[in-house]
């Protein structure tokens, strides 16, 4: 791996991608695990961006660590250690091609569901929905996460509605992720994921995304972001079909 051009060719530009994701440029990151998938073994792929999410979180948690809702995190975090569970167990029991097609089934819908979003649609739970509602979008957000690090669009579903002022939204978002990359660690290691070639090409990446992130933050205010988005989640939805393809075929 640590040697083939064709990992590179596609861990760089999806690490640059998660980079400006966390810089401005939300959802945009979700793309990143499939593009790797395509080189490598979807597991090793979400093991060695692992380490980077961490890293980029701890940058969030500390800018807006005074800025947090605790019912979101009290309600949203036991339910994504279940999810995280249940992913773990998933991948566990079943062979790398299930895992490969599920990576490109959750491709698949979240890119049709950015594209419906950025045409009017709504997908939500209501504002005053009751707390196990909420538990359930924490559980689903650890699954997409602990299987494709796509958690964003469960967790929004519940969270979005309550209309958090933004600091607040942005701390929460930070401290949850936070929270659920972390917990995804023993996961990992059960799955025997944290190689030493998957932590070289891990810190080997590093670099890339922690500059995309500076990149991000000055570029957001001025690249347009509606063709950038449509161009992104197309891309997601092709890199998905042809993931999906491969599983089973």
């Amino acid at each position: 791996m640590l040697t083939d051009p064709l990992f590179y060719a596609v861990a760089i530009p999806a690490v640059i991608l998660l980079g400006l994701s966390k810089g401005g440029f939300v959802g945009v990151g979700n793309i990143s695990m499939p593009m790797l998938a395509l080189a490598i073994s979807p597991l090793a792929a979400a093991a060695i961006l692992l380490p980077i999410l961490i890293v980029q979180d701890a940058v969030g948690i500390w800018a807006f660590r005074r800025d947090w809702d605790g019912t979101v995190l009290k309600v949203m975090i036991p339910g994504a250690a279940a999810g995280i569970f249940l992913g773990y167990l998933f991948a566990a029991q079943v062979s790398g091609d299930v895992v490969l097609g599920a990576v490109g089934i959750l491709s698949i819908l979240f890119a049709l569901h950015r594209l419906w979003l950025e045409r009017g649609g709504r997908l939500v739970a209501a504002s005053n929905s009751p707390v196990w509602v909420g538990a359930l979008f924490g559980a689903a957000a650890g699954f997409t996460s602990q299987i494709a690090h796509a958690g964003g669009p469960p967790y929004q579903m519940w969270v979005m509605p309550r209309r958090l002022p933004r600091d607040v939204l942005v701390g929460t978002t930070a401290l949850f992720f936070g929270a659920v990359n972390w917990i995804k660690v023993p996961a990992y290691l059960a799955l025997g994921q944290f190689t030493t070639p998957n932590m070289l090409a891990a810190a080997l990446l590093m670099p890339v995304a922690i500059l995309s992130t500076f990149a991000g933050v000055r570029l957001v205010k001025s690249v347009s972001a509606e063709r950038f988005y449509t161009a992104i989640y197309i891309l997601m939805l092709l890199v998905g079909l042809k993931l999906t393809y491969d599983a089973f075929s």
